[in-house]
């Protein structure tokens, strides 16, 4: 297997040591757009070469590519990658922009190419037994999605400056809406299409940056349920929680403990579905490599499509445009 990686801020560093250790007899290739450390090599080991252009990183005929860049950049690099025959997981959000990300799904599908988006809470025990269990109806008719997630940014990646990072400016995709787009899309997963937004956001700390720090979202779902969730990066205890109120009981997922419990209205009690764990947070990232890797081998269309990666891509622009507005908009 040949491999390209993309980018080397810290989702791309864990992507590059986690492909290492699946495919030890791969040969890596890390493109870094910008930037070059004479280092790199040395702190990087897992990577069999560097490139610091298109050209180089093609030397390589890399079969598939882990898109890691900032966001903004996503769909040029993918279409770049594309057009030569790679297959990609784009790690989220797609993208920042609607520009560009049709002709990518498009092109991937005329290609025959596997396009997947890095949405990696969906690979995650807890919430995969939470969607479990509403397909199972365990819980009766779902009616209500509650979520709420939140951390202070500048504890996200400790070691580096929170205000030079990606998460903290405008021109690379940032704010809180698509950097915590993982409810969007998982809220969408359990519950249906998004019909109707209304929403706020605001930059509501003293934290260095150009972008929104907070939002309190709305949602009507195709079959009448009600979704509100709140996103911030300005809680200092990390805090990410998703409840579902059924006809019949109540899950209650936690992101930071692994847990999942479910109160039935038959019963008028609680039971533990997951224990809380403190298992390795890395393995939910193994387990979504090594299926995209599946994907790659036997053609299946991926859990989180390119189309999946764009339909969560509007619900964020139209959080943006209903705050800015001031009104519900329709999707």
């Amino acid at each position: 297997m040949r491999a390209l990686v993309v980018g080397l801020g810290s989702i791309g560093r864990r992507h590059l040591r986690n492909l290492r250790a699946i495919l030890p007899a791969a040969e890596i290739i890390v493109w870094r757009q910008y930037g070059h450390a004479e280092n790199d090599a040395e702190l990087n080991p897992e990577a069999n070469k560097f490139a610091y252009s298109f050209e180089d990183a093609m030397r390589a005929r890399p079969e598939i590519a882990i898109v890691a860049n900032p966001a903004s950049l996503h769909i040029d690099t993918g279409l770049s990658l594309a057009r030569a025959g790679v297959s990609l997981l784009i790690e989220k959000p797609i993208s920042s922009t609607t520009k560009g990300v049709r002709e990518l799904i498009a092109l991937c599908t005329s290609r025959g190419l596997t396009l997947m988006v890095g949405y990696n809470l969906r690979f995650q025990p807890a919430m995969q037994a939470m969607k479990q269990q509403v397909m199972e109806g365990s819980i009766g008719q779902v009616l209500c999605l509650q979520a709420e997630v939140g951390q202070y940014l500048p504890d996200w990646r400790p070691e580096s400056d929170y205000s030079q990072g990606v998460s903290a400016q405008s021109r690379n995709g940032g704010g809180v809406v698509l950097e915590l787009s993982h409810e969007l899309d998982y809220a969408r997963w359990l519950m249906g299409e998004v019909t109707n937004v209304s929403a706020q956001t605001k930059k509501l700390s003293n934290l260095k940056l150009d972008v929104e720090d907070t939002a309190n979202i709305h949602l009507t779902f195709a079959n009448g349920a009600f979704g509100n969730i709140h996103l911030n990066m300005i809680q200092r205890n990390a805090e990410r929680i998703c409840k579902l109120i059924g006809t019949e009981g109540t899950l209650v997922w936690n992101g930071i403990s692994n847990g999942l419990s479910r109160y039935l209205a038959r019963t008028k009690s609680w039971n533990q579905i997951c224990e809380p764990t403190n298992a390795d947070r890395n393995e939910m990232f193994v387990t979504e490599l090594r299926y995209f890797l599946a994907c790659v081998a036997t053609g299946s269309v991926p859990l989180i499509s390119g189309e999946d990666g764009l339909a969560v891509l509007e619900i964020a622009l139209a959080i943006h445009e209903s705050s800015r507005l001031q009104k519900t908009l329709t999707i």
